[in-house]
């Protein structure tokens, strides 16, 4: 904790200086947005982001930065991790989808000084990721093949390419003992992968715009897909083909969510709608409508669904098991055609939410409501929601300067 003066005339001694309480709050970003996170074993989470990297986190612990990865050539859109398995599957906008053994990533590594000594431990926040001085402890051989990549003294480690998309990659799923991989984006198809080899297996087509979300059950048969195009989609891999096509939503279906029977999916997105739909009988109930765009959902024992939109605040919504009753205004039979929903509501016979309030809130941050650059031209006084903050114009490292508490 320090304190400083508040801003002002350094040379007029008469005016009279009010000191308050900032806080410096480091952090590892350098301000890009952060895209996906997923937990990777007990203590570990990997997230990634639009500079281009993947970070690893002991998220449950010391909440410190263990390593960073700078393989993507673009943006890192979306990450998927297989719950029996160390394998990870990274995707973004450069057209790339790279395959990663955790385990052998996550080596410790040794940094050459300039001065020549080696300091052994993990990458910390202030290194440069894959520069030419980092080099492998005597845990590793100077080359080494593990399942899903190659360590190599000079160069780390080099995660598997899975070659073959032409254009961004938006969405990753993977099974549970990650033996299948599924990715989807601009070409309108769903790619199926071997991770273990990073091979193509097959090519899905039947969307007509991006594929934007993806979910596999934990066998790798069944994968349940969402678009641009409004539809969700139900796949028979073993069949290679398009079971089932459901039409709920009236704009891009941007969040998916299922249980492991994969009885029913729970899909949200552009429209601001949250929809709970029976893959079989194909009835679909409007659970809850949010005040902004629908990006991610999270299934909590199909007992509650956490809800995340551009809204800093996280909403938790009653699920399934919690509904006792369905109201007749909120339940109908999705089309198979898109636009159905959309047709529906021009006839005035759109579904009703069966929700109107989330049962739970977690606060958000506040956004910046006002900016302007300081006398020094190092720094910004920002206004967030009732706090200031004074936020420090570097690319490696974010300093904000909170009154009253962090932010």
């Amino acid at each position: 904790m320090h304190r400083v003066a508040s801003t002002g005339n350094a040379a007029n001694s008469s005016r009279p200086r009010k000191e308050r309480r900032i806080t410096y709050v480091f952090s590892d970003s350098n301000g890009s947005k952060v895209n996906d996170v997923v937990q990777t074993g007990n203590d570990m989470i990997v997230s990634c982001s639009s500079d281009t990297t993947l970070k690893a986190w002991k998220a449950f612990s010391s909440g410190e930065c263990v390593r960073t990865f700078r393989q993507h050539s673009d943006y890192v859109t979306s990450l998927a991790a297989a719950k029996d398995s160390n394998i990870l599957a990274s995707g973004g906008l450069g057209c790339e989808v790279f395959l990663w053994d955790l385990e052998a990533a996550l080596i410790p590594v040794s940094r050459a000084t300039n001065d020549g000594t080696v300091e052994g431990g993990y990458e910390g926040i202030h290194s440069s990721g894959g520069s030419g001085g980092i080099v492998l402890t005597d845990r590793a051989t100077s080359t080494n093949s593990s399942s899903f990549g190659t360590i190599n003294t000079s160069q780390g480690y080099s995660p598997v390419p899975a070659k073959g998309h032409k254009e961004s990659v938006y969405a990753l799923a993977i099974n549970d003992a990650g033996t299948v991989l599924v990715s989807g984006g601009t070409e309108k198809v769903i790619r199926v992968w071997d991770p273990r080899s990073g091979t193509k297996q097959m090519k899905l087509k039947g969307h007509t715009d991006n594929v934007r979300t993806l979910l596999l059950d934990s066998s790798g048969r069944l994968c349940i897909s969402g678009s641009s195009d409004s539809t969700i989609r139900l796949w028979d891999l073993g069949q290679q083909r398009c079971v089932h096509s459901y039409a709920v939503h009236t704009d891009s279906v941007w969040a998916l969510a299922s249980p492991p029977s994969f009885s029913h999916v729970y899909s949200g997105g552009r429209d601001l709608s949250v929809y709970l739909t029976d893959l079989s009988s194909r009835e679909s109930t409007l659970l809850c409508t949010e005040q902004q765009h629908v990006l991610q959902l999270a299934l909590q024992d199909d007992e509650w669904l956490w809800v995340a939109t551009p809204d800093s605040s996280l909403h938790r919504w009653p699920a399934r098991s919690s509904l006792k009753t369905l109201q007749k205004g909120s339940s109908f039979v999705a089309g198979s055609l898109p636009y159905a929903r959309a047709r529906a509501s021009l006839d005035g016979s759109a579904p009703v939410p069966l929700h109107a309030e989330p049962a739970f809130v977690i606060p958000g941050t506040p956004g910046i409501l006002q900016h302007a650059v300081l006398n020094d031209r190092r720094h910004l006084l920002t206004k967030v929601g009732e706090y200031v903050a004074a936020v420090k114009k570097v690319n490696s490292l974010r300093l904000f300067l909170a009154y009253h508490q962090v932010l």
